[in-house]
């Protein structure tokens, strides 16, 4: 595409893909994301390479797997040198800024070994995942071993909440009759209003930061990635998102007493995690979605916010947007609460692209049923950016020929990845695993999701026949064809090359290393001089070949 937009990636937390009334929510209007979708293209079957905040977020941020850039679980480092987003948008002359979350963390004991100041330019892009904090919030403020005084927490005493901890007891919190805090971490207290006013919480603030840098960026061309903290846990909001749903508004629950005979031992285990046996009972989902919903009806205004913005600066036209989520919350869905297994509550998402651009024209305010992944957006923005993606870097795909209507969605790709390594979670320790023998590994095509499980039978749905994933068939013998061709599939993708990020592909079209030798003296299995005659006149032949072969198409 033509020129180089800025870009406004906007990444919300928790948020799942059905809860739009766009993607067909028929009572949580969202009016500001559809305006976005009505303008761009909605992927609707796009998906997350880990449904855990921390490894999806590295996959967004690097274009890689996570099996690739290894960051595996939340807080576990990426670590130096490994090539992200803002180290390629930099290259192209475009600043790379953070508002908001990421659930990053540096590499520091690699950063020490390199003797790199983590106070340094240097230092701060590593320890950033290529961002330049414009204001990094990860949201996470409790008693406990986290950031000790983010910067809201700053702006939140300036407002004159006067607490030692604003985020946990006045933003997160609400108030009961007599004046005592009520702790949003407890789900029975998620539909009563945060203690804070609505333009101070979390979500207005942070829009306000974007706009506070799109402000002052000037004429320079940006990517800020705008990282909402919510609909996330504790899922609480204040006046008067608390008060819009109830019951009547919530979309049945998706679980059947038929997933609970004979049960996958994964999926067992998991629904013995505390959070999975609160969201299996319906008086604890109908208080959380009240909340969850009023979270996103909240993050709906602040795009009316933003967009109101770009059209008031003159932005709007040289801006693409895009929107979506880091995973999923299965709300109480397969008798599961939170996220990390790969049912469609945890791992699709949301994926909004609207790009004003006269080449995005062809497929404006169209839905697309293409296979899509969250590693696809960072060779995307590369080529925004108007670079060339490095395939031996970038494992995604470029989303370009998708919104400049040039491919079909059943070409686009034949199958989506997503993996998970739940060694620190206590369904391994029910189970009696290995941290190493703790992971699973999904492969969905259009029809069928097959997920391989490390030491246990795999899973399998038929999503045409079954799509709410009741009927597991991974242990049904009729299916054991599906699963054989799925297997294969998977083990193949597992098999490509993925760890040399240094030597680009072209090195190897057409292999020079014996025409290398030859020009250096280095003569491995030559008998005589005419032997290296010969095979000197035939690589001056081959070398004279692809000169005039790139006349030819390149004339």
């Amino acid at each position: 595409m033509s020129g180089k937009p800025n870009i406004l990636f906007i990444m919300c937390d928790q948020l799942r893909w059905d809860y739009l009334s766009c993607a067909g929510h028929p009572h949580l209007h969202t009016p500001n994301i559809d305006r976005l979708a009505a303008g761009g293209v909605r992927f609707d079957r796009a998906f997350v390479q880990s449904p855990m905040c921390g490894p999806s977020r590295m996959s967004f941020y690097t274009g890689r797997y996570v099996g690739s850039h290894g960051a595996t679980y939340n807080k576990f480092p990426i670590k130096v040198g490994e090539p992200n987003l803002g180290d390629h948008l930099r290259a192209l002359g475009m600043r790379t800024v953070l508002v908001g979350k990421t659930h990053m963390k540096a590499d520091a004991e690699g950063m020490a070994r390199l003797g790199i100041d983590p106070e340094s330019e240097i230092g701060v892009r590593v320890a950033e995942c290529g961002f330049e904090p414009w204001e990094r919030d990860d949201g996470l403020h409790p008693d406990g071993p986290y950031d000790p005084d983010p910067a809201y927490d700053a702006y939140l005493r300036a407002q004159g909440y006067n607490d030692p901890n604003p985020w946990q007891n006045i933003a997160n919190s609400a108030e009961g009759d007599d004046g005592e805090i009520l702790s949003g971490w407890l789900l029975k207290n998620s539909n009563l209003p945060a203690r804070i006013r609505e333009e101070d919480s979390e979500t207005p603030y942070m829009t306000r930061r974007a706009i506070d840098f799109m402000e002052a960026a000037g004429g320079h061309p940006w990517c800020v990635h705008l990282s909402y903290i919510k609909p996330h846990w504790p899922y609480i909001v204040p006046a008067p998102y608390h008060a819009m749903y109830g019951p009547e508004h919530f979309l049945p629950v998706n679980r059947s007493d038929r997933e609970l005979e004979d049960q996958h031992p994964l999926l067992a285990a998991y629904r013995k995690h505390r959070v999975s046996r609160a969201f299996s009972r319906d008086e604890v989902r109908d208080v959380v979605l009240a909340g969850y919903m009023g979270l996103i009806k909240q993050i709906d205004d602040q795009m009316g916010v933003l967009m109101d913005y770009l059209e008031r600066s003159g932005q709007a036209g040289n801006t693409v947007v895009v929107f979506t989520s880091d995973h999923g919350d299965y709300l109480g869905d397969h008798w599961l609460g939170e996220k990390e297994m790969m049912h469609e509550e945890s791992v699709r998402i949301p994926l909004i692209i609207r790009d004003p651009r006269p080449e995005a024209d062809a497929s404006r305010g169209t839905v697309s049923a293409a296979l899509v992944e969250a590693i696809d957006l960072a060779p995307t923005f590369v080529e925004m950016a108007g670079g060339a993606p490095l395939g031996h870097v970038l494992e995604g795909r470029s989303l370009g020929p998708l919104l400049r209507g040039e491919s079909g969605d059943t070409s686009f790709r034949d199958y989506a990845i997503s993996e998970y390594d739940y060694s620190m979670r206590e369904a391994r320790t029910m189970l009696g695993l290995s941290h190493r023998d703790s992971r699973i590994w999904m492969i969905r095509e259009q029809r069928w999701k097959y997920v391989y499980c490390e030491g246990m039978r795999p899973m399998l749905w038929d999503l045409d026949a079954d799509p709410g994933e009741h009927i597991d068939l991974g242990a049904d013998p009729a299916y054991h064809g599906v699963r054989d061709r799925m297997q294969a599939a998977l083990f193949a993708w597992l098999r490509r090359p993925s760890q040399r990020t240094t030597v680009p592909d072209a090195a190897f079209d057409p292999p020079a290393t014996h025409g290398d030798e030859l020009a250096a003296g280095i003569l491995i299995g030559y008998w005589d001089e005419a032997d290296v005659i010969e095979e000197r006149e035939r690589h001056a032949k081959m070398a004279a070949d692809r000169v005039r072969q790139q006349e030819e198409t390149d004339p």
